[in-house]
């Protein structure tokens, strides 16, 4: 059994959920998965992947994760109650092999009760496909490249910069993921004065004591699509619905959904002030950064009181460079997720399951970094784009 807690998803599908509970609890939607490495036969394990999503589907919630759920400041009551009585329901998702030998995997049904799917879904077919074509995983490897990474990050100089793992969803498997956390923590060190900042894995936060960390993602800003008053203001009508939800708190407003020039159109002197900072998911780090902190300059607000952080496909390397180039100009952070958990020296999956539809219309990312957008209605698209002012091939 791959996912044996309710608990082993991201944050940030907690925090979503609660929005959806209080302000869209009769919203519809559609979610599809894609695998971007090309054709990469996963056909052969759709039987063990419905069994484990069986399995998925029969769990509920414990009294100690509920009571943990309970004690964040952000998690109101009426949520925890509800999600006491929160069960997965297997009727929402399809999984089809392709002539292909690709397969199809469709989540269809209330918002409410399908936004748990994705995080542990993507983690069962990570963990299925590796433990069939790597029968004996060379963890020797795994962790000498995780020694590589923990010498590079306590490098002298370096003291004050701090990792998060975000790497639920591409984990080769539950119990890699484990170690490399427990190596993590020990070595790293966690509170103010580890590099360890925390995980946006609540399971794992709540079993080693760690920091949960997250926000919102890429679904709920295409959900308000459909969901708000006019296309144009939907960018404006997610952030403002979620101020409303969290009252200033779980501040970090998602930069990439609608590209990066139309959310600085939207985030402004008001949203600057309110929002503690902002993700980088797609496009330049280093020129998002450098506009974002111009921006905050620009609106007369201080850069060294917020936070940018970088959460796209992030390698320690990386991860240093951006905080050589930035520290003391803003508050910095990262999530570093596939190059953490899926680093044994095989190719990783490149997996995902986007929202495609909701309440019956199409909805859609326009990314900062070609290819990682996911919609088949083009006539939509193109509409998006025109009305977000975004250039076509993205």
């Amino acid at each position: 059994m791959i996912i044996t807690s309710l608990l082993d998803t991201d944050l940030y599908k907690f925090t979503m959920m609660q929005v959806v509970l209080h302000q869209f609890p009769g919203a519809q939607v559609e979610y599809k998965f894609k695998c971007r490495n090309p054709g990469v036969p996963l056909a052969p394990f759709v039987k063990e992947i419905r069994e484990e999503i069986r399995s998925l589907c029969s769990l509920t919630f414990k009294e100690g994760e509920l009571q943990y759920l309970r004690s964040m400041r952000f998690i109101k009551s009426d949520f925890v109650d509800f999600l006491g009585l929160f069960k997965l329901n297997e009727k929402y998702i399809e999984v089809t092999p392709l002539p292909s030998g690709e397969i199809d995997i469709t989540i269809q049904g209330p918002w409410l009760h399908t936004i748990l799917f994705e995080i542990p879904v993507l983690a069962i077919v990570n963990e299925v496909f590796f433990r069939n074509t790597q029968k004996v995983p060379d963890l020797m490897e795994g962790r000498r490249r995780l020694d590589t990474k923990i010498a590079q990050l306590q490098s002298p100089d370096l003291e004050t910069l701090k990792i998060a793992d975000y790497g639920t969803r591409r984990r080769f498997s539950r119990a890699w993921h484990e170690e490399v956390l427990r190596v993590l923590s020990a070595r790293l060190g966690t509170g103010p004065s580890g590099q360890l900042a925390g995980t946006s894995n609540v399971y794992y936060a709540y079993l080693l004591g760690l920091t949960p960390l997250g926000t919102m993602a890429h679904e709920y800003l295409q959900a308000c699509q459909a969901l708000g008053p006019r296309l144009r203001d939907s960018q404006i009508f997610a952030f403002e619905s979620w101020a409303k939800e969290y009252r200033g708190d779980l501040g970090i407003a998602l930069s990439d959904v609608y590209g990066f020039n139309a959310f600085l159109r939207d985030f402004d002197l008001y949203f600057c002030k309110l929002f503690d900072g902002a993700r980088h998911d797609s496009g330049d780090p280093f020129s998002w950064a450098e506009r974002m902190i111009a921006h905050y300059q620009h609106n007369r607000v201080d850069p060294k009181t917020k936070t940018l952080i970088f959460s796209d496909g992030l390698t320690i390397p990386r991860t240093i460079e951006l905080f050589e180039q930035f520290r003391g100009r803003c508050q910095l952070a990262f999530g570093v997720g596939t190059n953490l958990t899926n680093d044994l020296g095989y190719e990783p999956l490149q997996i995902v399951i986007k929202m495609t539809r909701c309440n019956g219309q199409p909805v859609a990312k326009l990314s900062d970094s070609p290819g990682k957008g996911m919609c088949d209605d083009e006539k939509y698209l193109a509409y998006l784009r025109q009305v977000f002012e975004v250039a076509p091939g993205t």
